[in-house]
């Protein structure tokens, strides 16, 4: 059976992001923090692990991405979670709720509510967790934010923007087999002059090689310098994306291929749509 590493209780997101990918036959492993799941696969304990790296509404997960410039686990897939925030708090217990406790993720996805109805934001390390430590130790005026668990719904669908989802990679210690639909991420870090970053970047544009996302990140013992993420479509090998990557190389401190992986479905039009409707 595979064994799946994930951050969190059982129940969180980042579980049901590996059961959307493996299914329910895997064994799923749960971590305390974001660190473990690197540990579990490094360590042999899981064969995968799925790690959140952004939010279509709070944006990117800094801790995710220092830990893959940091470890060696290779990218294998991408998953797309529509994420549907739930305020839960004691049986009988909802016009008493004070503080709301969740994932910094969760509560900066939910903040126009909780400032509507002036809820004191408490960070907690885990959303499944919020509520699980919620139920061992009943604390009135005290709710969570988390996915539908056993607990008494105070109300669904909490999030600011209904157009709401995560993306996870799979992490894997070696390469995903090539896929006919592929996105490739790298990490690179160029010299601190003039036109560095728009010359490595043009060795993408110069080959019509289409950039889904940079995200720029302090480079950790080098004050005011700066890795950069990337992600492209299409896989490494291909002709046009190999040449760049060369090139890259040439005009950068260092390179690093996080993996090239099957790409994650594009969202259903219709319900991109309705999603927009919605904001309206």
């Amino acid at each position: 059976m595979i064994r799946v590493a994930f951050q969190g209780e059982h129940g969180a997101y980042s579980e049901e992001a590996a059961r959307q990918h493996f299914g329910p036959a895997m064994e799923a492993v749960p971590c305390h923090a974001i660190d473990g799941i690197f540990a579990a696969v490094d360590e042999g304990r899981a064969d995968y692990g799925v790690v959140p790296v952004e939010n279509s509404t709070a944006g990117s997960i800094n801790k995710s991405y220092d830990l893959l410039l940091d470890h060696d686990l290779k990218v294998n897939g991408e998953v797309l979670v529509r994420v549907r925030h739930n305020l839960m708090t004691l049986p009988g217990k909802a016009e008493s709720i004070r503080e709301v406790r969740s994932h910094p993720q969760a509560l900066a996805q939910c903040e126009r509510y909780l400032n509507r109805h002036g809820y004191k934001a408490v960070p907690w390390y885990d959303t499944a967790g919020s509520a699980r430590d919620l139920a061992l130790n009943p604390q009135e005026g005290v709710a969570a934010i988390a996915s539908r668990l056993a607990a008494e719904i105070v109300e669904t669908g909490i999030e600011d923007l209904h157009l709401n989802y995560t993306r996870f990679f799979v992490g894997a210690t070696g390469d995903a087999p090539r896929s006919e639909r592929s996105k490739t991420s790298v990490v690179f870090a160029v010299p601190n002059t003039p036109g560095s970053l728009y010359a490595a970047l043009g060795e993408f544009a110069s080959r019509q090689i289409n950039l889904c996302k940079i995200e720029s990140r302090p480079r950790r013992g080098r004050t005011w310098q700066y890795v950069f993420y990337v992600d492209f479509d299409g896989h490494w090998e291909d002709e046009a994306a190999s040449v760049a990557i060369m090139r890259l190389l040439n005009k950068s401190g260092f390179v690093k291929l996080l993996g090239s992986y099957p790409a994650a479905l594009p969202l259903a039009e219709e319900e991109t749509s309705q999603a927009a409707l919605l904001q309206i």
